[in-house]
């Protein structure tokens, strides 16, 4: 099981990497989470650099796939020799984006027809785009979610764990990273956000 987390120069470290970190909660040997990346380095908005542990055609390959946002995400959808590069296909693979990694699923005619969420700052562009967008943290179509505001990235962690490995991996995840005295909050909260979503056959 690969999932690639797209993260391009700009990225925003909280959604590439806590997004990293839940997912990893879970220890099966053929589970592997991968920073996926058009270059061999990226640097985040805040100048932390990461090296790529993974292409953008190794995505391609991926069960899942996370788009992370970040501050030039406009540039990235407007590089059609990047865009290229990118190829999802629901049909075999989980795709999930977060704030303004909406507005790549968006251009990418992965959002056609459905709503969707993103952050505060890319909503008028992602609706430029033609897609309608939510007031609310977490929204799931079929094998498409997306999610909007920084820390809604634990609950696209939550969603595919559960849809590969059941309820109860993501309820674990989710404990573990939860604070100290707010454990149950924390985990009924994510739970409450992706579980109408759940309903769905999950990928052979």
């Amino acid at each position: 099981m690969h999932i690639a987390i797209l993260t391009f120069d700009g990225f925003n470290e909280l959604d590439s990497l806590i997004a990293l970190g839940i997912l990893n909660r879970v220890k099966r040997p053929d589970w592997k989470v991968s920073i996926a990346c058009p270059s061999e380095e990226v640097r985040s908005m805040n100048g932390v650099v990461l090296k790529a542990q993974a292409t953008l055609e190794d995505a391609a390959q991926a069960d899942a796939v996370i788009v992370g946002s970040g501050r030039l995400t406009r540039d990235v959808v407007a590089d059609a020799a990047l865009m290229a590069r990118i190829r999802l296909d629901p049909a075999r693979q989980l795709l999930a984006a977060q704030c303004s990694g909406t507005l790549v699923l968006a251009k990418l005619g992965l959002l056609d027809d459905v709503p969707a969420c993103t952050d505060l700052t890319t909503k008028s562009w992602v609706e430029e785009a033609g897609v309608r967008t939510l007031d609310q943290p977490f929204v799931a179509n079929g094998n498409v979610a997306t999610a909007g505001g920084c820390l809604a990235s634990q609950y696209l962690a939550a969603w595919v764990i559960a849809r590969f490995e059941g309820v109860e991996a993501a309820r674990d995840a989710m404990h573990y990273v939860a604070p100290v005295g707010e454990k149950a909050i924390y985990v009924e909260r994510a739970m409450k956000n992706i579980a109408p979503y759940l309903d769905v056959n999950a990928l052979a």
